[in-house]
């Protein structure tokens, strides 16, 4: 029902929103004389700011096409390597030739980046990426929206999530490295676990597991506490709802990706508004690069997907409220997840001093899990200063964070090719 009304007030608003946009075009127009007059500059901003919030806002581009690698510019291609219903593995890959320019001739470890299935799309980890291409092959896990799956593919959930990033690692030959960004470090941690146990031969060199619930029972915040306070049938009977027609995915259980917008704009309502009264302001006085940069950062913030209902309800109930992993009680297709297994992998784990989603000390509890790593193999690190987005975009995180998961990962990889060499 909320789903289908939802629509209904966006089909609503159509007309108004059509007007708006006359208006914003009019006003914007070089052929109209009075387009710089106070007037037309104050009905330009309204119009323009009525139209953005109303509007559909869809998958963003990648919008890498280069990147500056010893100060050579290095073309960049995203390309689908591996797929299924739920997710595309996007490998960037750089031009050979610019490469070799660039002085770089010999193949660079390999990183799975596992975005967050949590409601925006992976492009928000744009800034990881182009960071991570400067000394690696980049692949990374684009996440579908759930209203676009047919039901006829089936339900996806943790356990799914959790086979979906072991069969990824597969893909990318033996001993890469994965970067686990926020929600999916236990779902990494639990795959880490199972292809460790099992020896198998693409298990990760290195894990980085950044700004994640681990251990949500440990400086809470505000989303753990409200995860914690409500009881689950509440989650299941006030935040899911039904995909209506035309969504490919009709008739599907989601965690509307709305909803969840509306959840992340609420705990900052007032930093919001704010926002879109500076680019009113910066609209009436013409100021266009300050507009721009709004726009750009709301043009991805305010674009999200649907999660399907399983995956959902089972990170909640997994996660959030019986903390299995941590209590050692997560058992996946009948298998307890044992990250004691772990002996050669590196960990390191990455917080923002002012994470308000993942508080400090919930993802440093994976080196107090990871029983099996020498000291040697873990590292941890609290980056001051920033908050839960700071950790993996940013200036702070190409210039304090993103340097500290290079070397960890280079350390990493000589420790593996001398114990290789040893064997």
């Amino acid at each position: 029902m909320l789903y289908t009304l939802y629509e209904a007030g966006y089909y609503a608003s159509t007309p108004l929103r059509w007007a708006a946009r006359a208006t914003r075009d009019f006003w914007s127009s070089p052929l109209n004389p009075a387009k710089d007059s106070e007037l037309g500059r104050r009905l330009f901003a309204g119009s323009d700011l009525f139209a953005n919030l109303t509007r559909r806002y869809g998958r963003p581009a990648w919008n890498i096409d280069s990147v500056q690698i010893e100060g050579e510019s290095v073309r960049v291609r995203p390309t689908e390597v591996w797929s299924t219903p739920w997710v595309k593995l996007v490998h960037f890959t750089r031009d050979m030739a610019d490469m070799r320019k660039a002085g770089r001739r010999e193949l660079e470890p390999a990183v799975l980046i596992v975005a967050p299935l949590s409601g925006h799309y992976a492009t928000l980890l744009r800034g990881t990426v182009e960071a991570f291409l400067q000394d690696h092959e980049v692949f990374i896990t684009d996440w579908s929206n759930a209203r676009d799956v047919p039901v006829m593919e089936g339900r996806f959930d943790f356990h799914d999530f959790v086979d979906h990033v072991r069969d990824m690692l597969r893909q990318l030959g033996p001993r890469p490295h994965v970067v686990a960004v926020c929600q999916p470090g236990p779902a990494v941690l639990a795959a880490a676990a199972l292809m460790a146990e099992d020896g198998e031969e693409c298990r990760p060199g290195t894990m980085t597991i950044m700004g994640s619930p681990i251990d949500a029972r440990l400086s809470p915040t505000v989303t753990n506490k409200l995860a914690e306070e409500k009881p689950f049938a509440w989650f299941k009977s006030t935040m899911i709802d039904t995909v209506p027609a035309p969504y490919p995915g009709m008739g599907r259980r989601v965690y509307p990706g709305f909803v969840q917008l509306y959840s992340f704009m609420s705990m900052n309502a007032e930093k919001h508004q704010d926002a879109h009264l500076r680019y009113l302001e910066d609209l009436m006085k013409g100021d266009g690069d300050a507009a721009e940069k709004h726009l750009e950062f709301y043009d991805e913030y305010l674009s999200v997907l649907d999660l399907p209902e399983e995956f959902y309800l089972q990170t909640i109930d997994y996660v959030f409220q019986q903390y299995l992993l941590p209590k050692g009680e997560l058992v996946h297709r009948g298998r307890p997840i044992q990250p004691g297994s772990i002996r050669d992998i590196g960990l390191l784990t990455v917080e923002g001093e002012n994470d308000d989603i993942s508080g400090i000390g919930q993802t440093q509890a994976a080196h107090a899990l990871c029983t099996g790593l020498s000291d040697d193999f873990k590292e941890d690190y609290v980056q001051p200063h920033v908050g839960h987005y700071g950790v993996f975009n940013g200036r702070r995180f190409r210039e304090e964070i993103y340097p500290r998961v290079r070397a960890f990962i280079r350390r990493m990889e000589g420790a593996l090719e001398k114990a290789r060499d040893a064997a």
